[in-house]
């Protein structure tokens, strides 16, 4: 089993609980809860207003301004359940960086962990709207340069509104260092997703992901990074279980940025 991804691991682990009363009970309700919010594609880097249950594993590849490249194994994300019908957690594995060129500093990142609230939701037949807050939570568990310097809560209110077909999914945050603030600094965080679903499966898409630095080392400076794409999904393997694959390609739209386009992969396993 050690060989399996974890996501699999997991599920075979959980297999002989499956028909449990309390198992069933939580399924139940997650299917509730989900059934009264919107049902459209978690975004490729937009965190989603909506509850979801699955494991997420994602790639990101990144090529410099300096013409080396980087690759981010998991960039961030993990296990994300529905303890209760309006709340969400997300217990996020650390990434593995691994640094073209430089192989001293490859190391993983930081660990991190979001909950969130929903406070109004509406399904497709009753509205097609959704609004969430979010407060995640990021500890400086990686090596330098791949985690940060201090620990940082992030507050973010999020939002959603279906037309049809066509949906927008937004969210506002902003990161706030626990410690080090002059050093570390405060970031803006505004990233939108415009989704189309088309056929069955498929959610072509366009992101918007603004950053604005206040303090640090990137002081009054602003990165935006457009992200077209498309998601996949989800196709059913048994009853709840399912998976969803997405695929695009982040480019940078400013002066300023950490890189100048990235390669952006995911696969995720709903149940």
């Amino acid at each position: 089993m050690k060989h399996l991804p974890k996501g699999v691991a997991a599920l075979l682990f959980l297999s002989p609980f499956a028909h449990a009363d309390w198992v069933s009970d939580w399924f139940a309700m997650a299917s509730r809860s989900q059934a009264e919010q919107p049902h459209w594609a978690t975004p490729l880097a937009t965190v989603t207003p909506r509850l979801e249950q699955e494991f997420r594993f994602d790639y990101l590849h990144e090529h410099l301004p300096n013409s080396t490249d980087v690759n981010n194994y998991d960039n961030g994300k993990g296990l994300e359940v529905i303890p209760t019908e309006n709340t969400e957690l997300l217990v996020n594995v650390p990434p593995y960086v691994e640094h073209g060129g430089a192989s001293s500093q490859n190391g993983f990142g930081d660990f991190s962990m979001v909950g969130k609230y929903r406070f109004l939701s509406a399904n497709e037949q009753h509205g097609n709207y959704i609004v969430t807050g979010f407060l995640g939570l990021s500890l400086p568990t990686g090596a330098p340069p791949n985690g940060g310097q201090a620990a940082v809560i992030t507050p973010t209110i999020a939002g959603g509104k279906g037309f049809g077909d066509f949906d927008v999914q937004s969210t506002l945050g902003v990161q706030l260092p626990v410690d080090r603030i002059p050093k570390v600094g405060r970031t803006i965080a505004w990233n939108t997703a415009f989704q189309y679903h088309l056929d069955r499966y498929f959610w072509p898409e366009v992101e918007v992901n603004y950053s604005h630095f206040i303090g640090g080392k990137n002081d009054d400076k602003t990165q935006v990074l457009i992200t077209p794409g498309v998601v996949f999904g989800k196709f059913v393997i048994k009853d709840r279980l399912g998976v969803v694959f997405g695929a695009g390609c982040q480019v940078a739209a400013t002066h300023f940025k950490a890189y100048d386009n990235a390669v952006i992969a995911t696969a995720r396993m709903p149940f």
